[in-house]
């Protein structure tokens, strides 16, 4: 099981970075989402490949036609939030007023229901794990937010969750797509998506994915833009995250595509017995 996934966010949305962190900051930086769309829709149309797209839903309110194209052209839609904050730095009120918000600017565009969310930087953690029943409560059937390593926001690194399975909070349930793993070197590892696939060699992300039985990637239109701005005021080690890679990250990705078939959530769901899924409870 492949999926093909999208973050649509601007090339200024960066987590952990101040002179970005505040909605009010940024009317300061140009918009180059129209252009990097484009690259999107090209990779997309030119595999014949089914994504998941998940919005955020500033970009849904100021963006609207985008959000409109990507559903005329009948690809998934889900949340990922209207303010691109962390979760773990907000209360649940917070969090499930910023949810709720997201998801009716998109539903009011498409006139879909949105079903799946995905959180900014995998950031729901141990510590916050009534994000799930606030995502319950709000429609949501299938979470992509489960982030099972080290990483810098967080993650849950104890839970060790690698496949989909069904997530039961309170007696709450959903269903949970997890970014994938691979040990390297005694580390448990992502390699499918966002730096983590601008980094690693294309013959490396081949061999694990032919290895694995489950690969979710996750990638943002910034990953594809070679020309945009580099923020100011981010560390040397942060820079490299930022842009390592994104030279030759379209045609490394046209290429993947070309040799496996991916497809998105909607499909992985129906493909997926449910009732024989590991339930995990959290």
């Amino acid at each position: 099981m492949k999926i093909l996934t999208f973050d649509i966010e601007d090339w200024f949305h960066v987590l952990d970075n101040p002179g970005t962190k505040r909605i009010s900051d940024w009317k300061k930086f140009e918009t180059r989402i129209y252009r990097n769309m484009d690259i999107i829709h090209e990779i997309c149309t030119k595999s014949n490949t089914k994504a998941t797209f998940f919005i955020l839903g500033w970009i849904a309110e100021k963006y609207p036609e985008i959000v409109k194209k990507i559903s005329n052209l009948g690809y998934e839609i889900g949340s990922h939030t209207y303010s691109h904050q962390l979760v773990y730095e907000q209360s649940q009120k917070q969090f499930g007023n910023d949810l709720e918000k997201s998801i009716k600017l998109i539903e009011n565009l498409t006139g879909k229901k949105v079903k799946c969310f995905r959180a900014p930087g995998f950031s729901i953690t141990e510590n916050t794990l009534w994000a799930f029943e606030s995502l319950i409560k709000n429609g949501i059937e299938y979470d992509c937010s489960v982030f099972s390593s080290r990483r810098a926001h967080g993650g849950m690194k104890s839970k060790n969750i690698n496949l989909p399975c069904i997530l039961s909070y309170k007696g709450l349930k959903i269903k949970e797509f997890p970014i994938n793993t691979y040990n390297i070197i005694g580390l448990n590892t992502a390699f499918s998506g966002g730096g983590y696939f601008r980094f690693f060699p294309l013959r490396l992300i081949k061999k694990w994915i032919k290895k694995s039985d489950y690969t979710m990637t996750y990638f943002h239109p910034r990953d594809f833009d070679c020309n945009q701005p580099i923020l100011k005021n981010v560390s040397i080690y942060r820079k490299f995250k930022l842009y390592y890679g994104i030279k030759g990250c379209k045609n490394k990705l046209e290429k993947l595509l070309s040799e496996f078939n991916f497809t998105d959530l909607q499909q992985a769901s129906t493909n997926i017995n449910w009732e024989k899924t590991d339930v995990i409870n959290i």
